[in-house]
């Protein structure tokens, strides 16, 4: 068994709930509940928000949690509290409960209080041993091994897997195979490029739920190759994501390679991006737009950059992002169409790969800024925006070494994107385009692990080292902090994560989408898989 340091960081924003690894979930019914700050306090978010687990005041003098199970010492003494289903929270220690909604129910027994779902209680669970639940709930964490070059699981590493953990729900509804979501509050649901990032995370440890996670993006695949950008087990939407599917099978073949799942999946995923090519081309001049539509803070949700200043004045544009993906994705089908022996194919896709790349260059290389842009195609002009999206074209190969080199300059340019955190979503140098909320400014794990790929595979080894080591860093600092990995992190280094604004304004108590969200997803996994990728270098 590794020797596992485990999470001692008290914050608000921490979200616990039942794990598919130790059982069966429920979306709609389960319990999820929320740390509160300054004081060991959790709110009870599912299945309604309404109603406050106080444990003491103030926040505890010392702590050992995880996403299924805490300890906390208090004034009031030891309170432990632990998850036995999906619908219960049992606790041995000193506790009250403020202001409960009428879905949940309590009760007591000597030193033991459970709460839970009332149309699902069981008070048999008060019998339970904590300490047998406890085991239970740790035997998944034994099985973890440290990078290659540690001989510990970090604290903070512990919490990325935690939380990775409790993402992970069980087959429901449409959905057939283990599914992960951004978050078990207010998100939810199964997203598709972040369960993308989430295998890539999960890979590390356990290839064959990586697998599963997205085999269920493709249960909601609907005939004619279309695969909605979020899903739950009743319903689905009806615009897309990026296309990453083929780059996550990719991935984790490449740790645990398995030619019979991409033998099946091959033809579910040809058949999402001949959607797409069939779809997203709506001029026909054979680049990408993004489905645009005119909302004031979500215009683009289907490019995964809902509020992008990139697509504030357009209806149509051809995106440097949504091609990059692409022409990638159409890469990648070849690689595994000749793994297939499937010569046709390889041809198809490779000649598609190419043509994409080619398109890239003519329309979205900036001669003036050594940058790629977005083309607007209705008035036949390159977009004046600097954004975080012009470097994806390093994942599919699209630049020549010069045209690279170019790229890598601007990552080191004070003017442009190199500040105090890179990589800004919006570059410095375009200050009319640039705030403290989501794309307008701050910077994404996802887009810094594209393109710490992308300078991987151009030879730019340093670059990329260096990159993984300021993202890291930063990650772990407010770690250490708020105990929580973050949806999105300032460029400049002024604000810490939960003062940003998100759509807008930071106003949490207005929504929970007006403030950066805590236990994000996809940041933890791709912590982790830094982190390993890292060690093997």
């Amino acid at each position: 068994m590794a020797n596992i340091k485990r999470s001692e960081r008290w914050g608000k924003g921490q979200l616990f709930a039942f794990s598919a690894f130790d059982g069966k979930t429920d979306f709609k019914n389960g319990l999820v509940l929320r740390s509160v700050n300054g004081a060991c306090a959790l709110e009870l978010k599912k299945p309604s928000s309404g109603g406050i687990l106080l444990i003491d005041q103030n926040e505890p003098a010392s702590c050992s949690i995880s996403g299924d199970y805490f300890e906390m010492n208090t004034a009031q003494g030891l309170t432990r509290g632990v998850m036995p289903d999906a619908y219960h929270l049992l606790l041995e220690g000193p506790c009250r409960f403020l202001g409960l909604a009428p879905e949940y129910y309590t009760e007591h027994k000597n030193n033991l209080t459970l709460i839970g779902v009332k149309a699902f209680f069981k008070r048999e669970w008060l019998d339970a041993d904590i300490d047998s639940l406890k085991a239970e709930r740790n035997q998944w964490f034994e099985t973890l091994t440290p990078p290659a070059d540690r001989n510990e699981i970090s604290g903070a590493l512990f919490k990325a897997f935690s939380q990775l953990k409790t993402q992970l729900n069980s087959p429901e509804g449409n959905i057939k195979h283990l599914w992960t979501t951004p978050n078990r509050w207010p998100h939810q649901k199964m997203w598709l490029w972040d369960s993308v990032f989430h295998a890539l995370g999960m890979r590390h440890i356990d290839p064959i739920t990586s697998r599963e996670s997205l085999a269920a993006v493709f249960d909601v695949q609907e005939d004619s190759g279309f695969i909605p950008h979020e899903a739950n087990p009743n319903g689905k939407s009806d615009v897309t994501q990026p296309p990453v599917l083929a780059y996550g099978m990719k991935k984790i073949h490449e740790l645990s390679p398995d030619i019979d799942f991409i033998r099946e999946y091959f033809p579910k995923n040809a058949a999402f991006l001949k959607w797409i090519m069939a779809n997203r081309d709506r001029d026909g001049a054979g680049l990408m737009e993004w489905w645009v539509v005119e909302h004031e803070n979500c215009r683009c949700g289907e490019s995964g950059m809902d509020n992008s200043p990139r697509f504030d004045n357009v209806l149509l544009l051809d995106a440097t992002d949504f091609n990059a993906f692409l022409s990638r994705e159409c890469r990648i089908m070849a690689e595994f169409a000749a793994m297939l022996e499937l010569k046709n194919e390889e041809d198809f896709w490779l000649t598609r790969h190419h043509h994409l790349n080619q398109l890239i260059n003519e329309y979205m290389w900036s001669e003036k800024d050594k940058f790629y842009v977005d083309y607007d195609p209705v008035n036949k002009r390159q977009s004046p925006m600097l954004a975080s999206s012009g470097f994806l074209p390093l994942i599919c190969g699209a630049p020549s070494p010069e045209m690279a080199k170019a790229l890598v300059a601007h990552l080191k340019n004070e003017n442009t994107f190199y500040t105090p955190l890179r990589i800004p979503s919006i570059s410095k140098s375009q200050p009319e385009f640039y705030e403290k909320d989501m794309w307008r400014g701050p910077v994404w794990i996802n887009i810094n692990h594209q393109v710490i790929d992308g300078l991987m595979e151009y030879g730019f080894i340093e670059e990329a080292n260096e990159l993984i080591a300021d993202t890291v860093r930063e990650m772990e600092k407010h770690y250490d902090k708020y105990g929580c990995f973050f949806e999105f992190y300032d460029d400049r280094q002024e604000l810490d994560p939960p003062l940003l604004n998100r759509k807008g304004q930071c106003n949490p108590d207005l929504s929970p989408f007006h403030q950066v969200f805590m236990d994000y997803g996809w940041s933890a996994t791709l912590y982790i898989d830094m982190i390993y990728e890292s060690s093997k270098r």
